[in-house]
């Protein structure tokens, strides 16, 4: 009996997971592993890691968490896609404010998911991703969406707020940046206005819950 020629079986998704929480990558690798077109080649605890093992193994697709000691996620990803243009990244991640999300879309990243829907979304994420396709948290995305239309903070906006959060008065404020109260204020008054923020309390509960400002 004449057999048709061999199909190649395609090559299994090649992931290096990073993240500083031993528990996370193993979940990760337990998800991951009950697929047979995936396999975990590599796991980093820190962006350093991350980029040492890049370079070493050259995987398909990086799973990268943004907070950990020493270098964060986005400057992890900055210095994998300047030494690696093409490199796929899929952050991990339990912020879900706007700012982290565009920060880390900007520093190169091709997908942003939160840990919470890990295992509803985590392989569906990085087959897009390796397919050369985005993935974007449905949450996150319609964040974006809201504000994208919206006039951002300027980063002098930023810094007043990141300053009154610490529970500095306007005066303090003044001071440290090397501006007058009345410039403070309507700085203040600005952001109140782009945040849509009540008051202070309110702006840097929005704010941070945003990823504009880190409490």
């Amino acid at each position: 009996m004449q057999k048709g020629p061999l199909v190649p079986t395609p090559a299994a998704i090649r992931i290096l997971v990073v993240d500083d929480h031993p528990f996370l990558r193993e979940g990760v690798r337990a998800v991951v592993e009950t697929q047979p077109d995936m396999r975990v080649v590599g796991e980093a605890e820190s962006g350093d890691a991350a980029i040492r093992l890049h370079a070493e193994l050259m995987p398909d697709v990086v799973l990268m968490d943004l907070q950990m000691p020493g270098l964060s996620g986005d400057q992890a990803i900055t210095a994998i896609r300047k030494r690696s243009p093409g490199a796929r990244i899929v952050v991990l991640t339990t912020y879900d404010g706007d700012a982290h999300a565009l920060r880390a879309l900007r520093a190169g990243a091709a997908g942003y998911l939160l840990k919470s829907s890990l295992r509803k979304d985590l392989l569906q994420a990085i087959r897009s991703v390796h397919a050369g396709g985005k993935h974007l948290d449905a949450h996150i995305a319609t964040d974006i969406a809201l504000h994208v239309v919206s006039e951002a903070p300027s980063e002098r906006e930023i810094a007043v707020l990141s300053l009154a959060a610490q529970g500095n008065s306007n005066k303090q404020i003044a001071f440290r940046l090397g501006i007058s109260e009345d410039t403070v204020k309507a700085h203040m008054k600005a952001l109140f206005s782009k945040l849509g923020a009540a008051d202070r309390t309110h702006a840097v509960t929005i704010a941070a819950k945003r990823g504009l400002i880190d409490l």
